[in-house]
């Protein structure tokens, strides 16, 4: 079956849809001899699809882990800056990449897999996995629920109203719980800075039905087959 070029290499495991995309405009990719452009397709059980003149490697068996992304880490696999990857933590012995993003300031859990299929539709706006965080913040208290859950616009577009749940509350600082259904960038902090609240700290706890639980920072896991299992069924029931 055909496929784009770059959903063909993600899937592969070799690289990012935008990283494809990269190679496709400078050259380096080419199917059955010829040049592949942007929005080309390809069958890879049939077509001869080489990077810099290599073909690509079989199909990896997928393998999917959790980390505890620590603050301090970018998700990205490599950072111009020359700051800690997230990546540099997960010792898996197989090249992976992380499932979605989480920002530097923030902690907690982050999947990481070399199933590019099943990460990009995890990660597509249409399935709202939802995402559950625990929010610490600072500021005026009274009626932040109540602010936290308003309509507010992110990106030229409406966001989905969150759940949000408090925790925990002593003098100026509180702690809630937060479920979105989107991925919008620093989603929860740009909510929280529309509500008029400095965030502390931020933590995903929860994905789906994937959980943190004990998992320490800086340290990994492997999925079990019944969480894969269950996070499969989510995708397709979505």
């Amino acid at each position: 079956m055909k496929e784009r070029i770059q959903k063909i290499l993600s899937a592969r495991g070799l690289t990012s849809r935008r990283a494809a995309e990269k190679l496709l405009l400078e050259g380096r990719i080419t199917v059955n001899g010829i040049p592949a452009k942007l929005g080309d397709q390809a069958d890879p059980n049939t077509d001869l699809i080489l990077i810099d003149g290599k073909k690509l490697p079989l199909q990896p068996e997928p393998v999917w882990l959790m980390l505890y992304k620590p603050r301090g880490y970018v998700t990205t696999l490599h950072d111009e800056k020359g700051r800690k990857t997230a990546a540099s933590l997960v010792d898996c012995g197989c090249r992976v990449y992380p499932v979605g993003r989480l920002d530097y300031a923030s902690e907690g859990l982050l999947l990481f897999t070399n199933d590019g299929a099943l990460a990009n539709a995890l990660m597509h706006p249409r399935h709202g996995i939802p995402k559950v965080y625990e929010v610490t913040v600072r500021g005026e208290l009274e009626h932040a629920e109540e602010r936290l859950t308003r309509p507010i616009v992110l990106d030229g577009r409406p966001i989905r109203p969150p759940q949000v749940r408090l925790l925990r509350q002593k003098d100026e600082k509180a702690s809630f719980e937060i479920t979105i259904h989107e991925g919008r960038n620093r989603q929860i902090r740009r909510m929280c800075e529309a509500a008029g609240l400095e965030v502390l700290r931020l933590c995903r706890v929860q994905e789906g039905s994937l959980r943190l639980g004990t998992l320490r920072p800086g340290k990994w896991r492997y999925l079990t087959e019944e969480e894969l299992f269950l996070i499969k069924q989510e995708v397709q029931n979505a």
